[in-house]
């Protein structure tokens, strides 16, 4: 595609103190390069990023404090488009500063094996986290000024460009809830009302007063303009830079999708489609031909984030025997690890007096936080504190991280590493009723990528997993068991991740008996009634389920004939009982009963509840003996 070249008004680079009618050029090359590099792919969303192109060639241009050459400055300020789909026009403002080149934005979009994909995610250095699923960047953001305002104590800005669509998600309103309970005045939404979506025109068009007026029920600070007026959008982000009244500001900007080209410009139908060869360089024509402006906006003001010293704290220990519940210790554990490491912070959804998160706010009130019952903001401001090099462990009711899923999903896209407890689980919980059990966690878990998935069955495996948890990498969820059982292991006891336990071995042993949290205690006690009949079992504590131990297990098949019994509190899909059966797929002789929650549950006891489900202790057992019984 050919293009006419205009050379641009004004100073060929600029600055923040450069005149509007300069940002006023770089506004139209931000539209041209959006429209050049989603053409040139054969698709993207130039109109989405058209509509927004003034408001952030302002934004980075006057009010940005961003070190384009040292992405990791701690006093940066923090730009997130969380309406991913606009990334032309951050990809543009990336070439803009100088640190994406003219040729990648154009060639490099969009295409195999490059950084500059369809929805930004932190293959690029300047991108804090990863977005596109919509209603994600607003709640990430949050995190992130939760940092900056109670962690780090540094003076930086979290601006977030929003689109009026995402409004219509709940977890947007997570956002701004806990922004304004945590008077997240370092918080400024930008909101892009372009009035249409996807399909036609959004819930509420450009009724912008309507928008304000819901932001400021949150505790927010709402300034509506005209999205295109320089002038305008120029005193809103100065006002929203300076503003230290203990509210998050939202600038309602009402602006025109496909704004700057004609043909297109408020016209239904162009949602997510690339301007034709043709059409385009019409486009570009309109807009004044292609240029190539250099900005650089004020620099951050140096300063580095408060830190707290490590303190001296061993790790909980308990006595062998005792009966301690895996929640409990892991409020203990978290509580111990805070006096160690000073970037261990805690996150709970009103839930931290069943989890034990509460354990840490009596040590380290500063570094907990309270997301009440709002469980996408849980993971997403964990997400955001994990941009800030934090070490979030964010603990609610197993059953209620459905509610995140996509949250968490989408953390693994952005390379966070976040540690998730999940307390409550399987029908172990006894009188609570379906509602609260979770039974489908651990295949959730297990589904993302690059996760570890941790089943501990005692206090003193809990500990240790939690310490391992705080240098792993990626998405780590630990499950957790509500009852008390006995503490099986000293506290020098080892729990590496992707190791196993063997908790119980005899010379001769004829069938392996493997389980996690309950029913590894199912399995111990299946294995004595098997013992009183003569049949010796082995037992193994398969306490972290991904990564597995697949040579422990093997190990094991081999000194038992290949005999095994996997019993699991948690649906027969894509639990420990599938993860084994994939990990020995192969594997000769192998004979397998897979113990599982088939049916729904209602309400009981505990024990009443693992019976009806057959994963108590007479059922392992009689799985055995039908293992061993003549074929």
């Amino acid at each position: 595609m050919s293009h006419t070249t205009i050379p641009a008004a004004g100073p060929a680079d600029i600055t923040h103190d450069s005149e509007l009618g300069s940002v006023a050029q770089l506004a139209a090359q931000l539209r041209v390069d959006s429209i050049r590099c989603s053409t040139s792919a054969g698709s993207g969303h130039p109109s989405s990023s058209m509509s927004a192109a003034d408001l952030l060639a302002v934004l980075v241009a006057r009010h940005l404090h961003y070190d384009w050459d040292e992405p990791d400055n701690p006093a940066n300020d923090h730009l997130i488009f969380s309406k991913g789909h606009a990334s032309p026009l951050l990809y543009s403002i990336f070439k803009a500063a100088g640190v994406v080149s003219d040729e990648e934005l154009v060639k490099g979009y969009r295409r195999f094996g490059e950084r500059l994909e369809g929805h930004p995610t932190p293959e690029l250095p300047w991108v804090d986290v990863a977005t596109g699923s919509l209603g994600q960047g607003l709640p990430d953001g949050v995190g992130i000024a939760l940092a900056g305002k109670y962690l780090d104590a540094l003076d930086y800005r979290t601006w977030v460009l929003c689109g009026d669509s995402e409004f219509a998600e709940g977890s947007i309103w997570e956002a701004l809830d806990k922004a304004g309970h945590y008077h997240l005045d370092n918080l400024v939404v930008i909101l892009d009302v372009n009035r249409l979506g996807q399909r036609g025109e959004t819930e509420l068009g450009w009724d912008v007063d309507a928008y304000a007026a819901r932001a400021e029920s949150f505790g927010a600070r709402a300034i509506t303009i005209d999205g295109h007026d320089l002038t305008a959008i120029d005193e809103a982000l100065g006002q929203a830079r300076s503003a230290h009244d203990g509210r998050p500001v939202v600038i309602v900007a009402k602006t025109v999708k496909g704004a700057g080209y004609s043909a297109i410009a408020d016209q239904p139908g162009w949602h997510g489609k690339a301007l034709p060869t043709e059409m385009a360089e019409q486009a570009i024509a309109e807009l004044g031909g292609v240029r190539d402006l250099r900005v650089r906006g004020p620099r951050p003001a140096a300063g580095e984030p408060h830190t707290e010293a490590a303190q001296d704290a061993a790790a909980p220990h308990w006595e062998l025997g005792t009966k301690v519940a895996t929640r409990r210790a892991y409020g203990d554990a978290l509580a111990a690890l805070s006096r160690r490491d000073p970037l261990v912070v805690a996150l709970d959804a009103e839930v931290s007096n069943s989890t034990y998160a509460e354990q840490i706010e009596q040590v380290h009130p500063e570094r907990f936080f309270e997301m009440y019952i709002a469980e996408q903001q849980l993971v997403g401001a964990a997400t955001g504190l994990a941009v800030r090099g934090y070490k979030p462990y964010a603990s609610t009711f197993a059953a209620f991280f459905t509610r995140a899923f996509d949250f968490i999903r989408m953390g693994a896209i952005s390379h966070a590493d976040l540690r998730l407890v999940g307390s409550h689980a399987g029908v172990e919980i006894g009188a609570d009723g379906p509602s609260q059990m979770a039974l489908e966690d651990l295949a959730m878990m297990r589904s993302v990528h690059a996760s570890t998935v941790l089943y501990p069955s005692d206090a003193s495996s809990t500990a240790a997993l939690v310490q391992e948890m705080s240098t792993q990498p990626g998405i780590s969820y630990l499950r957790t068991t509500r009852g008390a059982y006995p503490v099986l292991y000293g506290p020098a006891e080892q729990f590496p991740i992707g190791g196993s336990k063997v908790v119980s071995k005899h010379d001769d042993d004829t069938v392996t008996l493997v389980g996690a949290g309950v029913t590894l205690h199912e399995s111990l006690k299946a294995a004595e009634l098997l013992a009183s009949e003569g049949i010796h079992a082995r037992v193994l504590d398969m306490y972290s389920i991904k990564p597995l131990d697949v040579e422990g297990l093997r190990t094991a098949l081999g000194a038992t004939a290949g005999r095994l019994v996997v019993a699991e509190d948690h649906h027969r899909e894509g639990g420990l009982g599938e993860a084994v059966i994939a990990a020995l797929a192969g594997s000769a002789p192998l004979r397998l009963r897979h113990l599982a929650v088939e049916g729904m549950p209602g309400s009981g006891t505990g024990p009443e509840l693992l019976a009806w489900a057959g994963i108590d202790a007479e059922h392992i057992a009689q799985a055995a003996r039908e293992l061993l019984s003549p074929q």
